[in-house]
């Protein structure tokens, strides 16, 4: 039975390319932002392009940060993609100002450290051993990337030996920072799986996969 994916619509994010791609996985997608349709749908798809602070506000308008919030609370699948990504760490800081985020990672989403900014391109994703969001694609695989902040430095510390810890995979422009993250229904990707042609399709379908 195919899965239901909601892409939230929250005036950011490159909407239907999104909505493309995750039809040819086979899923039913609906590009929505009603709150009842995101909390309920198999799968939740946060997109996200442009300045950290303007995403934050127009998720907060369509009360998303609730939406992600419960959803990951009943162990529902959430996926961000590029600012969507970025939105679910701590903070953001973009030309000196700070903006809270959903605070789901530690972590602050801060300029990237590299001779050419933005980072527009094609490039290898360095993955740890175990990963599903990978599953199948090897590591000379390349996805295409577009922007100017990222996550340095991965703050978050597991000490409970009973709590798996996050999958964290890392690209390096300048100066390496944080890719891609699988957490339990949390998966995200600094990246554009949209625009990553059979490679973003089947990261894509992995992740359908798991709803």
């Amino acid at each position: 039975m195919a899965k239901n994916v909601v892409v939230l619509d929250y005036g950011s994010g490159n909407l239907r390319s999104a909505q493309r791609a995750l039809e040819r996985t086979g899923a039913n997608v609906t590009v929505s932002s009603d709150f009842t349709t995101a909390l309920e749908a198999d799968g939740l798809l946060v997109p996200g392009v442009g300045a950290f602070e303007a995403c934050m506000r127009g998720l907060k308008g369509v009360r998303g940060d609730v939406i992600i919030g419960r959803r990951l609370s009943g162990g529902r699948p959430v996926m961000g993609i590029c600012v969507g990504m970025q939105i679910l760490f701590e903070r953001g800081v973009e030309h000196g100002v700070e903006t809270a985020g959903c605070d789901e990672w530690p972590g602050t989403v801060e300029p990237l450290e590299a001779p050419v900014v933005p980072h527009m391109g094609w490039n290898t994703v360095d993955v740890p051993e175990g990963s599903r969001m990978f599953a199948g694609l090897d590591a000379e695989t390349r996805f295409y990337f577009v922007h100017s902040y990222g996550v340095r430095n991965w703050e978050l510390e597991i000490t409970n030996d009973n709590i798996a810890a996050p999958l964290v995979s890392w690209t390096t422009h300048g100066h390496p920072f944080v890719a891609a993250v699988e957490n339990g229904p949390l998966w995200a990707t600094q990246f554009h799986p949209e625009k990553s042609g059979d490679a973003g399709a089947a990261l894509l379908t992995n992740w359908v996969n798991t709803l």
